[in-house]
């Protein structure tokens, strides 16, 4: 059969990448084409056009490069009528997919949707499209079922692609093997993730090395972004005895007691790993922008923990909470208490309960395989 594929960010093109892998093992007729990055290219995809010149977020940016992005959805809608696929398969990106969706209903393209748009979280008014243009939604998250139960419109739950992740890197090394090829000491370690982007660095990197630094008997590791150049670190950690390691984030969390994380995936993935965290994010505005999130924002928490468990499993220092004090204090707690951190591990387990079965990807390509075949039969 013949997939057209639709991914405008790295993740989705690790999950794209997964998905198309998968569905090359069910279908020895695949053919793929489409819109990603190069972990999709490599497993048979032909790319049209790379996320990296598609990534436009924010009002300013979006506004300086309209018309390029005009010219990308151009480009989609004629490639997309030329290849003529059985199925458009959508990986979350949603600003510029729920679009693609419109026209390729309009055209009678089949349209099936791989890691759902956090609408539970805002611009919940996006159901109305979803529903009106989307097939079949495949989700990774256990309470998105319930949350579009409540609008009459069934979805796949085909497991979470995070699990496959950790579980394909994870090692065996032991702690020593680690220090000693990253040339670390024997300290324990407090390990720093302070997000992927610019903004996120600058405003909780400083206290989160500021808090660390408090603990004399641990040594600070930060998991730096491979898209984040050291000069933007070393202004922040160049008074302060601080290692930097790229490319290792799961192996850091593995051999870490605690974490201070920027919210994210990451959290999950601390999660699954079984590293204690403390989540920790603040934007520009303060308290009035506080108020305004929260007013916008559908959610209570922020965290994937969370949220999936429904209750304050984890500590989320946010805006205003997020200050030295506080993390200083919690950090205290995990370390020194060891009720408290077997209280979170035993939330971890629970977590991973329901979450339920790895083998995203295997999940959904055959699903999405016996879907196309009775509609083909028909």
């Amino acid at each position: 059969m013949k997939y057209y594929f639709i991914a405008g960010e790295a993740s989705g093109d690790l999950h794209g990448s997964n998905l198309i892998r998968s569905l090359k093992q069910k279908d020895p007729a695949f053919t793929g084409r489409g819109f990603g990055g190069e972990l999709m290219q490599k497993q048979g995809m032909n790319l049209v056009k790379h996320y990296r010149d598609m990534a436009y977020m924010g009002f300013v940016p979006v506004l300086l490069h309209i018309f390029d992005i005009k010219k990308n959805f151009q480009l989609c809608e004629q490639d997309l009528l030329k290849f003529h696929p059985d199925v458009l398969i959508l990986i979350d990106y949603p600003g510029f997919n729920l679009k693609m969706a419109k026209f390729a209903h309009k055209h009678n393209i089949r349209v099936f949707y791989y890691i759902s748009p956090k609408i539970w979280a805002w611009k919940t008014y996006r159901i109305k499209d979803i529903k009106k243009y989307v097939d079949e939604m495949f989700t990774i998250l256990p309470f998105e079922t319930d949350f579009y139960k409540k609008y009459d419109y069934p979805v796949h739950y085909v497991g979470n692609p995070t699990l496959d992740e950790v579980e394909e890197t994870l090692t065996n090394k032991t702690f020593k093997q680690f220090t000693d090829e990253n040339q670390l000491s024997e300290k324990p370690i407090i390990a720093l993730l302070p997000g992927s982007r610019l903004q996120e660095i600058h405003t909780l990197l400083p206290k989160m090395i500021k808090t660390a630094t408090s603990f004399p008997d641990y040594q600070i590791v930060i998991t730096a972004a491979p898209n984040i150049e050291n000069k933007e670190y070393n202004k922040f950690i160049k008074d302060y005895k601080v290692k930097l390691v790229y490319n290792k984030t799961y192996e850091i969390l593995q051999q870490s007691k605690i974490a201070f994380l920027a919210s994210g995936t990451v959290s999950l993935e601390a999660a699954i790993i079984g590293c204690p965290q403390i989540v920790c994010y603040t934007m520009a505005g303060g308290r009035p922008f506080s108020f305004l999130a929260r007013r916008i924002l559908k959610i209570k928490w922020v965290s994937l923990v969370n949220l999936i468990l429904n209750h304050d499993a984890v500590k989320e220092l946010l805006q205003e909470d997020f200050t030295v004090k506080n993390l200083l204090n919690e950090t205290k707690k995990i370390l020194e208490i060891k009720e408290y951190k077997e209280k979170i591990l035993a939330e971890y387990k629970e977590l991973r309960n329901q979450l339920g079965r790895s083998g995203s990807a295997k999940n959904t390509a055959g699903i999405m395989i016996s879907l196309l075949n009775v509609e083909i039969k028909k």
